[in-house]
C-alpha cells in the first residue's frame, strides 16, 4: 500500500495508481523448492520495478528494502534482488534532504551474512548500482546499462551530455569484473540466478558426470603445449553443473561454482592459454575475492594448478603487483573451508603457492597428476639465471643450446610429481580419472 513521499504536490489517488508500491515490491519467497525442502528453500525477493516512477528511489522504498533486509539478517535467508532503476528520486517532498538512509549500510552489513544475489535487465544507475555492486554475485542480461551515474546525474555535475546507453553498457561491466555471469535476456537471467542460488543451499542427491577416463585425451603428451582446461573442468564437474564467474575478467584464473557428486564447490583453475598460465594482478584480484566469498559460506575449494608463477616485470608493477598479489595468500590464509589442491602440470614459484592457500601443507589434499612438475621458478628461467657462467662458457651456439637442454632435462626429472611426492612436498600423485574421488 505504500506510495511515493510526494504528498505535498499530488493527491492520493494520483499516487496510489502511478506510485504503486513506491516502486519496489518485497516479499519472502521459495526457491529451488523442488530441489531442497523447507528452510532450506527459503528467500528474500527484491524488484525494483521501472515501471513506477523509472524504478527511482523513493522515501518509502528505502523503508520497505530495509525492512525486508532487516527480516533476511534476523532469519538468515538469502537475498535476490532485481536492481533495475534511476538511482535517487529528487520529487519527493514529504521529507527533507532525504540523507538519512541505512538501505546502503544493512545491504553491505549482509555480507558474509547470507548470500546475496543481484540481477539486472535494463538501466541501472546511481543508487541502484550501488546495490549491484554490493552483491556477492551479479548476473545482468545483454541490454543491461551499469554506473555510478545516470544521465542526468553527468549532464547535472557539469561532466558533459551522454545518452543512458553510452554509461557502463555490458561490453565494458564484463571486462572490468562489475558483471559476474552475463545473461541473454531476463528470463535468463532468472535461471542463472536460481542455479547460482543452489550452491549455497547445499548438496543435491540426483547428479551425472561424463566418463573420467577422457581427462587423459584432454591434456596434451607435451608439455610445451597448451590446452583448454575449461575441457577439463566440465569433465571433472557433475554434468551442467559448472557455471564461470567472470569469464571475461581476471582471465588468468578462471573461477566458478561447481558439484561433484552433487555436493557444492568453488573453483581457481589457472588457463594456460592466457599469459602461460602466469597469475596476473586481475587475476589475481578476482581469485582472492572470490575465496573471500567460499570463505563467508563455508563452501569447499578445488584448486587446479598450471603455473609458471606470478605475472613480473616492471609493467606488472605500475598495476599495484606487490599489493594485490599478496592478497591473494591472504585470502587463502584465511580460507576455513576444505580446500583440494590438484596440480595439473606446472606447478612454479609463488604463483603456486598462492594456488594452494599459501603452502602447499595447507589443503586438506594436495596431490598431482602424472604430468605434474615442480619448482621455485619456471625450468627455463632457472636455467638461465641458475647455470648462466655455464652456458656462456659454451664455444658455439650449438653446444650452448645442448647444454641449455641438458639443464632444462636435469631439472625436470628432479621437479617430476613423483619426485615432489617422494620429498613429500605433495600427498600423492593421481591418475587423471581419479581425481573425483579426492
Amino acid at each position: 500500500l505504500a506510495v511515493a513521499a510526494q504528498r505535498q504536490r499530488r493527491d492520493f489517488d494520483d499516487l496510489a495508481v502511478n506510485t504503486a508500491a513506491d516502486g519496489v515490491i518485497t516479499g519472502l519467497a521459495t526457491i529451488n523448492a523442488d530441489l531442497f525442502a523447507g528452510d532450506k528453500a527459503r528467500a528474500v525477493v527484491i524488484v525494483n520495478d521501472y515501471t513506477v516512477l523509472a524504478g527511482t528511489q523513493g522515501y518509502f522504498h528505502h523503508r520497505k528494502l530495509d525492512r525486508v533486509m532487516e527480516l533476511a539478517a534476523k532469519l538468515r535467508l538469502p537475498v535476490v534482488m532485481y536492481t533495475e532503476g534511476g538511482g535517487g528520486r529528487p520529487g519527493d517532498t514529504d521529507q527533507v534532504a532525504g540523507m538519512d538512509v541505512t538501505t546502503f549500510a544493512m545491504w553491505a552489513g549482509l555480507a558474509g551474512v547470507v548470500p546475496r544475489i543481484a540481477v539486472n535487465n535494463g538501466f541501472c544507475f546511481a543508487g541502484n548500482a550501488a546495490l549491484f555492486g554490493c552483491a556477492d554475485i551479479t548476473v545482468a542480461t545483454r541490454q543491461s546499462w551499469i554506473g555510478m551515474a545516470g544521465p542526468a546525474m553527468i549532464e547535472g555535475g557539469g561532466m558533459g551530455v551522454y545518452p543512458p546507453t553510452a554509461i557502463g553498457p555490458v561490453e565494458v561491466q564484463t571486462t572490468t569484473g562489475v558483471i559476474d555471469v552475463l545473461a541473454e535476456d531476463e528470463r535468463d537471467a532468472t535461471r542463472i540466478a536460481r542455479q547460482l542460488l543452489s550452491y549455497f543451499q547445499g548438496p543435491v542427491d540426483a547428479w551425472r558426470c561424463a566418463d573420467q577416463n577422457l581427462l587423459w585425451e584432454l591434456m596434451p603428451a607435451d608439455r610445451r603445449y597448451t590446452y583448454d582446461v575449461r575441457r577439463i573442468i566440465t569433465t571433472l564437474a557433475d554434468t551442467d553443473s559448472f557455471i564461470e564467474i567472470r569469464p571475461h575478467h581476471g582471465k588468468t584464473i578462471i573461477t566458478g561454482l561447481l558439484r561433484i557428486e552433487g555436493k557444492p564447490f568453488g573453483l581457481i583453475c589457472n588457463d594456460c592459454r592466457v599469459l602461460g598460465g602466469a597469475i596476473d594482478t586481475q587475476g589475481a584480484a578476482s581469485a582472492a575475492r572470490f575465496l573471500n566469498l567460499c570463505n563467508d559460506f563455508a563452501l569447499p575449494v578445488l584448486s587446479l594448478c598450471d603455473t609458471p608463477g606470478f605475472m613480473v616485470g616492471p609493467e606488472s608493477e605500475t598495476e599495484g603487483a606487490v599489493r594485490i598479489m599478496s592478497d591473494l595468500f591472504t585470502a587463502g590464509a584465511r580460507l576455513r573451508s576444505p580446500l583440494v589442491a590438484i596440480v595439473l602440470r606446472k606447478g612454479y614459484g609463488l604463483g603456486a603457492i598462492a594456488m594452494t592457500g599459501g603452502s602447499f601443507s595447507r589443503p586438506i589434499h594436495s596431490a598431482a597428476w602424472p604430468t605434474g612438475e615442480f619448482g621455485a621458478m619456471g625450468l627455463e628461467g632457472a636455467v638461465h639465471l641458475g647455470f648462466k657462467k655455464e652456458l656462456d662458457a659454451a664455444a658455439t651456439e650449438a653446444e650452448r643450446e645442448a647444454l641449455f637442454a641438458k639443464l632444462i632435462g636435469a631439472l625436470y626429472d628432479r621437479g617430476k610429481a613423483t619426485e615432489a611426492a617422494t620429498h613429500l612436498e605433495i600427498d600423492a600423485v593421481i591418475e587423471p580419472q581419479h581425481t573425483r574421488q579426492v
